[in-house]
């Protein structure tokens, strides 16, 4: 979705507002839906449809611009200096956290062969940390209560003329420094070790994956099964 110079320039004085009279100028200039005690510092959000549920707080100097849908759940947290941009679909779940300094991109209007589903599906409960690049000119899909965790990780869904996308199952954590190729996936309820590279399809839940390319080294051990089971946020509710 491309955006125009008087949108860019009324969601940037939009923007400087306090919260409490964002939400009243986004209802009215923009129709976006915006639910109770939802906060929201200065950021410009561009959506050409936009749902936001009670109680989620986003911070300072994060640019959410050309996406078609946006949808955030409930008690969603978007903490300090990301960028999301383009895309047919970006949907967070509910009590999903993105931290800080991750550019989570789509490029608009591909070259490539095959078509493309355009969409960055963050699961319930998940948080992807800090510092991490995610291409989502096709389908990237987190599943729930899955951590992309450390630095410096990326995930690619094109090359140069052809997108795969990329799925992580629930209840993984990704390391530091991981790379995934287009067409990579991560099943459920593993632990990916640090600079490991996924260029395919892995499968196999609770195991350890590691190397370049990355493959199943070892089941997990009760300790590690423990850790990754454990809620990702001390609110968050049972059912998630």
């Amino acid at each position: 979705m491309r955006t125009s110079k008087s949108r860019l320039v009324t969601l940037a004085v939009i923007a400087l507002l306090p919260s409490f009279l964002k939400r009243p100028c986004y209802r009215l200039f923009f129709r976006y839906r915006i639910g109770k005690r939802v906060r929201v510092g200065c950021s410009i959000l561009d959506a050409r449809e936009c749902s936001i549920d009670d109680d989620t707080r986003i911070g300072h100097l994060n640019i959410i611009i050309g996406v078609k849908s946006l949808t955030i759940g409930d008690h969603v947290r978007i903490g300090h200096l990301n960028i999301i941009r383009g895309g047919e679909e970006v949907r967070l779940g509910r009590y999903s956290d993105i931290i800080r300094l991750n550019e989570i991109n789509s490029i608009p209007d591909p070259e490539v062969v095959n078509p493309v589903d355009s969409r960055f599906l963050l699961g319930p409960g998940s948080v992807i940390t800090s510092g991490h690049k995610i291409d989502f000119t096709d389908r990237v899909e987190i599943g729930r209560r899955t951590i992309i965790g450390g630095r410096n990780s990326s995930l690619w869904t094109h090359n140069r003329q052809r997108t795969r996308p990329i799925e992580i199952g629930p209840f993984t954590y990704v390391g530091s420094e991981i790379r995934v190729a287009p067409g990579g996936s991560i099943p459920a309820r593993c632990i990916v070790g640090i600079g490991s590279v996924i260029t395919g399809r892995l499968t196999g839940e609770e195991q350890l994956i590691a190397g370049v390319p990355a493959r199943a080294i070892k089941g997990l051990s009760e300790e590690d099964k423990f850790l990754i089971e454990r809620k990702t946020r001390v609110d968050l509710p049972d059912d998630i």
